[in-house]
């Protein structure tokens, strides 16, 4: 088999399977707050930097839904068997970087990464993310080479793939659908809560050998659990939230 056709056939594979890739990176941080301590010894600076942390992951989650919000359908899915591209995105956000879901999925990765203020761990983290998410990007590229041709290959040219610049941001040709953005994110907003509250609880029991958690972060994820319930709700047994693709 040739690299090219190995390296699509492996980025295929991750594809598929990259809702699993978050759960290792849990596990190892979970080991790593064996020996957890609060930043400078003090708990309100690691509160500080909790709000820091928190601050990264929810930015990855806007970036998200900068893309989500404009896309038309069957584009920036959470879709796992194959890919999926009716269309191609390249204004927006898509004008100034081609993977911005995966460049919000990076910060949400990072944020959690810098919880235990481990400068190793950081970069354990985003080697992981890129060695990993490598591969799908370059899966993803070739796909919308073969089905958008010269089209795709303009847009590639003069758009980076990773780093945004917002130099070349080009006014979307759709309307923001901020229903869709809540339809499609509020798992992923629950889940950035739930993961930090985990850590929260784990670092309590590491420093003090028993349950703590600052008040305010328990009611952090009282109204989040509330909000996913509610939205739960809404997006199985209404249609508030109900977008017709166009």
């Amino acid at each position: 088999m040739a690299l090219h056709e190995e390296y699509v056939k492996r980025g295929n594979w991750f594809f598929r399977y990259r809702s699993y890739l978050p759960i290792i990176f849990l596990i190892l941080l979970l080991i790593e707050m064996r020996n957890f301590e609060y930043l400078g010894g003090q708990e309100i600076y690691h509160r500080i930097w909790l709000l820091f942390s928190v601050f990264i992951s929810l930015a990855g989650l806007v970036v998200r839904g900068l893309a989500i919000g404009y896309s038309p359908r069957k584009t920036s899915g959470r879709n796992t068997k194959k890919q999926v591209a009716e269309s191609l995105n390249n204004t927006g956000i898509y004008s100034v970087v081609r993977h911005p879901l995966y460049l919000g999925n990076f910060l949400i990765w990072l944020g959690v990464a810098f919880y235990p203020h481990q400068w190793w761990f950081i970069v354990l983290a985003i080697l992981l993310f890129w060695i990993y998410y490598e591969q799908i990007m370059f899966a993803e590229e070739a796909f919308l080479r073969q089905k958008f041709g010269q089209d795709y290959e303009q847009w590639a040219k003069q758009t980076p793939a990773f780093i945004p610049s917002l130099k070349k941001w080009s006014r979307p040709d759709r309307q923001f659908s901020f229903r869709k953005v809540v339809k499609r994110e509020y798992i992923g907003f629950f889940t950035i809560i739930l993961v930090f509250t985990l850590l929260e609880v784990t670092a309590g029991f590491v420093v003090y050998h028993k349950f703590h958690v600052a008040l305010f972060w328990q009611i952090v994820f009282i109204v989040s659990f509330i909000f996913y319930l509610t939205i739960r709700f809404i997006n199985k047994k209404t249609k508030l939230l109900y977008v017709p693709e166009a």
